[in-house]
């Protein structure tokens, strides 16, 4: 009986996948169109013709135009079970002009893992975000469900200047919590936060297992924290939700804020956190950093950890007028 158990689960699992690949060809053999169908042979530095039946490119237009086989992308295009390389893809990806979320769904379509944009920090975010986020007066940013910094305004800056600082593959909020020497971090008690952040990058990565660029910064954060690597291996779960946190600032003293969470539906898996003043002291607090009080005010560690830190960082919105923010 359990021979045959086994069997039929492996069986079913093998239809399953069978079943999971073709879905994944199907689709990508119709974004390849579409997109294809977009392309004007102007807009590529061809003549536009007068006997086209069909609008945008033909496939053997692309195909020399990527230097691919024609047979190979008019396969490829047509569902059938072919592997593309890396190097495949991009160029048709730089010949369709596909942007970065494209470029990742065609990726992911064709079941090429670990090939994402150079950055998750470079992912573009519409104006809009950062306009909303500047007219708070209380701090609020923007971050990936793998905890990468992509936008944030004046006030989160003035509080945790050190990540926002930092270059943008480095800009991880996980990553500068684990890190931090524990005696110039805003968090008055780096653990007490760590095992719930663990807990949702945990159920991001099942969205992501294979992809290398999860990989690679999981092993990053393992190497680099040994509390990390204990807390991961514990294999806890949490969502976002709504949390206390105390915190300090070496102009004004402690102060305690709520920290809550909200979808960005413009980037997948991304969301704003918004901090709101816990009680009368932390809103005083609050409004002091807002009128400039302190800002200038160091830990006495600054020289040692921090000498390149500046207190008043580049406001993301200036970063935005490129569509980019980096």
């Amino acid at each position: 009986m359990t021979v045959t158990t086994t069997a039929t689960a492996t069986a079913t699992a093998t239809s399953t996948a069978a079943a999971t690949a073709t879905t994944r060809r199907t689709e990508l053999a119709a974004f390849l169109r579409s997109r294809r169908e977009r392309i004007r042979p102007e807009d590529v530095g061809l003549p536009p013709g007068t006997r086209r039946r069909t609008t945008g490119l033909r496939r053997e237009e692309l195909a020399q135009l990527a230097g691919v086989g024609v047979t190979w992308y008019t396969w490829l295009e047509q569902g059938r079970p072919i592997n593309a390389s890396v190097q495949v893809l991009e160029a048709i990806a730089r010949t369709l002009k596909l942007d970065s979320v494209e470029r990742t769904h065609l990726f992911r379509l064709a079941d090429v893992p670990g090939v994402v944009p150079a950055g998750e920090c470079d992912i573009p975010l519409p104006e809009a975000i950062q306009e909303v986020m500047n007219a708070m007066d209380v701090p609020a940013c923007v971050v990936t469900d793998r905890f990468d910094l992509l936008a944030w305004n004046d006030m989160y800056a003035t509080i945790f200047p050190r990540v926002t600082s930092l270059p943008a593959e480095d800009r991880n909020t996980l990553l500068s919590i684990f890190t931090a020497a524990s005696c110039c971090t805003p968090l008055a008690d780096q653990n007490a936060y760590c095992q719930a952040m663990v807990g949702q990058l945990r159920v991001a990565y099942a969205r992501h297992v294979g992809d290398a660029a999860w990989t690679h910064f999981i092993r990053r954060l393992e190497a680099e924290s040994p509390k990390f690597a204990a807390a991961w291996a514990a294999h806890d779960v949490a969502q976002p939700g709504t949390f206390s946190k105390a915190l300090r600032h070496p102009g004004v003293g402690e102060f305690t804020l709520i920290s809550t969470s909200f979808a960005v539906h413009t980037v997948p898996g991304a969301r704003m956190t918004v901090y709101t003043p816990a009680d009368e002291d932390s809103r005083t607090a609050l409004k002091r950093l807002a009128a400039g009080e302190g800002r200038d005010a160091r830990f006495p560690c600054w020289p040692a950890h921090s000498p390149e830190r500046t207190v008043v960082t580049a406001r993301p919105s200036d970063q935005l007028a490129t569509g980019v923010v980096r």
